[in-house]
């Protein structure tokens, strides 16, 4: 039986509800739909980090590293200070499993530190609605895709003895993936964006301005056409970040690991 190509995102688990379904895959409508999903599943993690994290201590971090302008705000999260506040978080004694979830939470630091000052999510908002029938009664996440040789599946059937932090794994790792396909949709130059930062090897304290001061200079529609030139500005963000060594994307391997030695 043939499968007919698709995109598909199903979110069943507590209050959260939602089936969606993409059966028309012109790359403008896929690009717009994997934005919402990356949206979705960004705003969910933090919930799933509970059992572990003191989630609104780390909301009432982000507010008080939030300055009066970015680059001050950059420094700040990149702090050795914020570190030390960070690790103080974090609900877990051994030191390897420790560092883990210090970078995982990282990520969730500076996307709640940044969002409203810049753009961090796309402008689609996120998927909403039960448009389509579940395909599982039971709770779960699922994210299935299928255009021509591109093929995923990423899904977790949720019971009562699925770690929360499995959950927030599986939403990471669907980020991921989207993260890498979205620009071949939306037509974004990501590797145009790279060599904007290119002139920054190893990023110092004192570069930090330097950094910001291109990101905001950087006119995103030289990188992409319209409907999509906020979703290079994000690239561009994220591109900032990663040369400052600055994560907004939950690194799913993090959290794998951890669930591996626990």
């Amino acid at each position: 039986m043939k499968i007919e190509d698709h995109l598909i995102f199903t979110a069943k688990h507590g209050g959260w509800r939602v089936a969606r379904k993409l059966t028309k895959m012109e790359n403008e409508g896929i690009a717009h739909f994997l934005a919402a999903v990356s949206n979705s599943v960004n705003s969910k993690i933090p919930l799933y980090f509970g059992d572990k994290v003191d989630v609104k201590a780390l909301a009432e971090l982000a507010e008080d590293l939030r300055k009066d302008n970015l680059s001050d705000t950059i420094i700040a999260l990149k702090s050795p200070g914020t570190s030390r506040k960070l690790g103080g978080l974090i609900r877990e004694d051994n030191k390897k499993l420790k560092k883990l979830l210090v970078d995982a939470t990282r990520a969730v630091l500076v996307r709640m530190t940044l969002k409203g000052m810049v753009p961090v999510d796309y402008p689609e908002g996120e998927l909403q609605g039960v448009e389509i029938q579940f395909p599982y009664e039971k709770d779960h996440v699922n994210f299935t895709a299928k255009h021509g040789k591109w093929i995923v599946v990423k899904r977790l059937i949720i019971d009562e003895k699925t770690p929360s932090l499995d959950i927030a794994r599986l939403l990471a790792s669907i980020n991921e993936t989207v993260t890498l396909k979205l620009p071949l949709y939306a037509g974004i130059d990501v590797e145009g964006i790279k060599r904007e930062f290119s002139e920054f090897k190893k990023v110092k304290k004192s570069d930090i301005p330097m950094v910001i001061e291109v990101y905001t200079r950087l006119e995103p529609s030289r990188y992409a056409a319209e409907p999509f030139v906020e979703h290079a500005r994000v690239y561009g963000l994220r591109i900032a970040l990663e040369k400052i060594g600055l994560p907004i994307d939950v690194p799913s391997k993090s959290l794998e690991k951890y669930l591996e030695k626990v």
